[in-house]
């Protein structure tokens, strides 16, 4: 049985050759890919939108992939990028009141920041609330505080990766994961 399907780099090359409506095999093949990275990373009813975003992008970009890593990674790389965008537009300067959060909310995130909470948070109350808690949070930090802890703690990505997806140097995130559980750490410890 013989495959006519190029492969991504061919994809890429016909694109960039004027073959435009190649690029579709390419948003066929990684939907639900970047779907699921973005989905991770934004609103519910944020996900289609942004998705739609980073194919824009990918598109815009494709003159600089420059197949040094794979097709699929370097799009994560966008996709990420375009999520801590959505982050920085969307939640500049906002501040939510910390008061409305219950108690138990309040105990359950400590936890979830505190040095013995690097199992997964989720085995301590239902997926819900946790993430109504965590969203809660998050909403509170900067565009960049909110990546890198989405990206190091919840995902469980190595500096290094974190660093490659975000376009930052290792040192960076390190320093901004550190700082950003400390921010979280006093939003709690103040009220």
């Amino acid at each position: 049985m013989h495959n006519d399907t190029p492969n991504d780099a061919e994809i890429v090359r016909r694109v960039l050759e004027g073959d435009v409506n190649s690029f579709e095999h390419l948003l066929k093949k990684y939907k639900n890919y970047v779907f699921k990275i973005v989905n991770k990373h934004v609103p519910y009813d944020q996900v289609e939108e942004t998705a739609q975003d980073v194919f824009v992008r990918a598109y815009q970009s494709l003159p600089k992939f420059e197949g040094r890593s794979s097709f699929k990674q370097w799009l994560a790389k966008i996709t990420v990028r375009t999520c801590y965008d959505f982050w920085r537009k969307t939640y500049k300067n906002r501040e939510l009141p910390m008061s409305s959060l219950t108690e138990n909310q309040k105990d359950w995130l400590e936890k979830v920041i505190s040095d013995q909470a690097s199992q997964s948070f989720y085995e301590e109350v239902t997926r819900e609330e946790a993430r109504e808690v965590l969203n809660y949070a998050l909403d509170r930090l900067s565009s960049e505080d909110r990546m890198v802890l989405e990206l190091v703690y919840l995902e469980g990505l190595s500096g290094k990766e974190a660093a490659d997806l975000l376009g930052w140097s290792v040192a960076n995130v390190k320093v901004r994961a550190f700082r950003s559980r400390k921010k979280l750490h006093k939003l709690l410890v103040a009220n």
